[in-house]
């Protein structure tokens, strides 16, 4: 069997407000007892870090981050997805700059890496009528793909995912400016109009409108009296967001504007709701980046597999199966390969060609 040898080069990214940098691979612990790779997770709410198998904590991340009512290919979507993130920073291949949790591969604060429930809790939360069935789900989705994650020319990805797109998924230069990825590009998402969090409305006084500008551009001078009339939108991204909108004398980038009004998206248009209200209607919800949760519930529920959903999210992508085994390595040096902690072997993966074997 023909082995390919391809050397990991690192992206420079960002991720949920995160700086990424370039860093090399290291060894990884060989899995306790032969079963499962073992992921460090700083669990917030306790305050303290814990180990646990990579499959295992998959599952918390599925149960927590996507209604489990979604379709099962979209369960599983989400579950090779989040096990691509985790795995990412398993590996330091993509690491915080500013991490608060050095101790650990991940944490389960969702505006810094991804939501996390234990099986318990999350049972209790579903109640005793759908318990059982919503772990089920859980669970199947996980075991289905155990192993699987996301590569682009043979380098793992920054699987980025968010709930809803409101139509459109963003390219990552236009949510973070300087950072690109030739697999998070811009594609239409249908189907999310009928998802939770599509459409949101806020109200909010004019006089607070203001002050709440005011706190962060201190400078800024507005028409309090025609207020409406001194904000102009400038620009709009691919995927229809804010990309830049003028307030007075003040120029801000939609996703800042997002930030200061804790709005669910920079996808937003503002109207006057009263004679001292404005209201902001915001489409979608999250950064838009990647691949859209009530997207691949719509692709799901219509028949697409969980890879025809992956590869319409993340451009060019590969999905291929961890395999840490250092009998490979053995078996590659045997052979006149190369072989180091910086290089991936794929091989195909029997029964199913369109899934590789990912040894390092």
């Amino acid at each position: 069997m023909t082995i390919i040898v391809i050397t990991i080069l690192l992206p420079l990214f960002i991720v949920k407000g995160c700086g990424i940098g370039i860093e090399e691979a290291p060894y990884i612990e060989k899995p306790k007892e032969g079963k499962d790779l073992i992921i460090k997770v700083y669990l917030k709410d306790e305050d303290r870090v814990a180990e646990m198998g990579l499959e295992e904590y998959i599952k918390g991340v599925v149960a927590a981050e996507m209604p489990t009512d979604f379709g099962i290919e979209a369960l599983k979507a989400q579950a090779v997805a989040a096990r691509t993130y985790a795995y990412g920073r398993m590996t330091k291949r993509y690491a915080a700059a500013n991490n608060p949790h050095p101790d650990a591969h991940v944490c389960t604060d969702h505006t810094h890496c991804q939501a996390w429930v234990d099986r318990k809790t999350a049972m209790k939360k579903w109640g005793i009528l759908n318990a059982f069935r919503n772990w089920n789900r859980v669970s199947r989705a996980v075991e289905e793909t155990e192993g699987i994650v996301i590569v682009y020319e043979g380098e793992l990805i920054n699987a980025l995912y968010h709930a809803n797109s409101g139509g459109r998924t963003e390219n990552a230069e236009d949510v973070w400016e300087g950072v690109s990825a030739p697999y998070l590009r811009s594609v239409a998402s249908n189907g999310e109009e009928e998802g939770p969090g599509y459409r949101t409305v806020t109200e909010i006084k004019t006089g607070d409108f203001i002050e709440t500008l005011r706190d962060h551009y201190p400078d800024i001078r507005v028409a309090s009296g025609d207020l409406l009339s001194g904000i102009r939108i400038n620009d709009y991204t691919e995927g229809g967001r804010v990309k830049t909108i003028s307030i007075g004398n003040v120029t801000l980038k939609g996703t800042e504007f997002r930030k200061i009004f804790s709005l669910k998206s920079a996808n937003f248009i503002i109207e006057r709701a009263g004679e001292n209200t404005l209201k902001i209607t915001t489409l979608g919800n999250g950064h838009g980046v990647g691949m859209s949760q009530c997207g691949a519930d719509y692709m799901a529920r219509n028949g697409g597999s969980f890879e025809e959903i992956i590869k319409y999210y993340y451009k060019g992508v590969k999905l291929v199966k961890i395999n840490l085994t250092e009998d490979r390595g053995q078996e590659a040096r045997g052979k006149g390969n190369s072989f180091s902690h910086r290089s991936v072997y794929i091989v195909p993966n029997s029964g199913n060609n369109n899934i590789w074997r990912w040894e390092m």
